[in-house]
């Protein structure tokens, strides 16, 4: 937690944060590509902290510190004790994965924690625990669907684990479901926004697998698995799902394992994102300290235990730069670069001197700026009635994040949720459009004059080389050809 405090503002806002914000301003039970549950975390935070990159990124900093408590105590419910509790949460704390998830606010931040309470619920009750855990469970698995719905996943995976496992007969109580009840009334709502709007977040879906998301072999993405909590812990982990599946003491605990089992499966055959099964490593690395308690260091000698400790210390220190923005940008490029982190792609977008992650928390402010002269170029009658009219959710959401200090209208846009918010009423008179073709604007409006090209530095090649175009004399009303914006990505 205090590590993102002390370097989570070390270079900019990222794209996506800037668009959870936009939803913030209009909250909603559902969105076309997240579920609701970031968008109310924005508000919150921006409520009581002001437009910050603090106020964004305070609960996923705080979201670290479960993360590695969770870890703690599963090592301790599968039978772990005093220092496979430590190293279980010392693993935790150095996943470059999860220091990632942690620096900037995503869903992704949140997911784990949603993931791993459940889990460690089920330990409980398989440690015999109250069966009335199975209402909170079903609380906490409700939240996680409003948070991010891969929760789903997990949800069928621990259903499944459960089936196939001794502890099927927790399917006799009634307890699990009343859980399963409180969950979906939990989810309701959301659900029911999807409805009303034919299902938009499965279209989406359907559109970006394959095309925007990059598609991996089954071998690339079970290999690159090993990446997220660092290479040097797969050992561990592996030796959790060992511990899980076949040790006498650890098979109780079965359901875990099957659950992480049918996840992989689900996203081999879905071609998910390589990080969609990162948060389920938490239980893995809790189970793999207990493995390794019990089964190599309680029989090796007392070297042992420092130099693995030393190791996995070391090598988290080396991926830390990788996964969180600790060095100065131009050291960064050098860094990334050095261990080839371009090479590990989640989206087929160009990249420049920076990865994804880093790059995109570049050229926000610039873009609003050029978009600040372009609008005070226009005669004060024209200011009055012009629209922003961005190509991305992230040009559109710097535009509403920032531009409010330099007196900006709200941005429209037709990507993804901006698409339906519509044109907020504007005509398209006058419009100052950012990130398209001169081609795709002629179409749309007689005159269309460049006003400015912006070439932010180490901002991702799709936001460099923006164009800033000044368009008037629409050939029909926005509000009519509203549809022809609209696009899902």
């Amino acid at each position: 937690m205090f590590i993102h405090f002390l370097f989570n503002r070390q270079y900019g806002y990222f794209r996506d944060e800037l668009y959870y914000a936009a939803c913030g301003e209009h909250l909603a039970w559902g969105y076309v590509d997240h579920a609701p549950l970031v968008a109310f975390a924005s508000a919150f935070t921006r409520a009581l902290f002001g437009d910050s990159l603090f106020a964004l990124r305070l609960l996923p900093a705080l979201s670290a510190a479960p993360k590695v408590l969770l870890a703690g105590w599963m090592a301790r419910e599968a039978g772990g004790g005093k220092f496979s509790q430590f190293f279980a949460a010392l693993l935790v704390l150095l996943a470059p994965i999860y220091l990632t998830f942690d620096n900037f606010l995503s869903m992704n931040a949140f997911e784990p924690v949603f993931w791993m309470l459940c889990a460690a619920i089920v330990l409980r009750i398989l440690n015999g625990g109250n069966p009335r855990l199975w209402l909170l469970f079903g609380v906490v698995a409700g939240l996680g669907l409003l948070n991010k719905h891969s929760m789903l996943f997990f949800g069928s995976g621990l259903a499944l684990g459960l089936l196939l496992a001794p502890a099927r007969a927790q399917f006799a109580r009634v307890e699990i479901w009343l859980g399963a009840a409180i969950a979906f009334l939990i989810f309701l709502p959301n659900l029911l926004w999807e409805i009303r709007h034919a299902y938009p977040t499965i279209a989406l879906l359907n559109t970006v697998i394959g095309s925007k998301y990059t598609t991996v072999s089954p071998l690339s993405f079970v290999a690159e698995q090993f990446l997220l909590v660092n290479p040097l812990a797969a050992p561990i982990w592996l030796g959790g799902l060992w511990y899980l599946l076949a040790d006498k003491q650890g098979r109780r605990y079965a359901v875990l394992g099957i659950a992480y089992l049918v996840v992989l499966v689900e996203m081999l055959l879905l071609h998910g994102k390589i990080y969609y099964l990162a948060p389920a490593y938490i239980m893995l690395l809790a189970a793999g300290a207990v493995a390794w308690e019990q089964r190599i260091f309680a029989r090796a000698k007392a070297w042992l235990k420092p130099v693995v400790i030393a190791a996995l210390v070391v090598a988290g220190i080396v991926a830390a730069p990788l996964a969180m923005p600790i060095l100065p940008v131009a050291a960064a490029v050098k860094y990334c670069k050095f261990f080839g982190v371009e090479d590990v792609k989640v989206e087929n977008v160009p990249l420049d001197s920076l990865p994804q992650l880093f790059g995109d928390m570049f050229g926000w402010p610039e873009q609003v700026q050029a978009v600040v002269r372009a609008f005070h170029s226009l005669p004060a009658a024209d200011q009055s009635r012009a629209a922003l009219l961005a190509y991305n959710y992230g040009e559109a959401g710097a535009i509403d994040y920032f531009g409010k200090h330099y007196g900006l209208p709200k941005a429209i846009s037709g990507h993804n949720q901006y698409g339906y918010w519509g044109p907020r009423g504007a005509s398209g008179e006058v419009v100052i459009a950012i990130g398209f073709s001169k081609s795709r604007l002629d179409q749309s409006f007689a005159d269309v004059q460049l006003f400015e090209v912006i070439r932010p530095a180490y901002a991702l090649p799709e936001e460099s080389g923006l164009t800033i175009y000044i368009c008037r004399h629409p050939r029909q009303d926005l509000a009519d050809s509203w549809p022809a914006w609209r696009y899902l990505d």
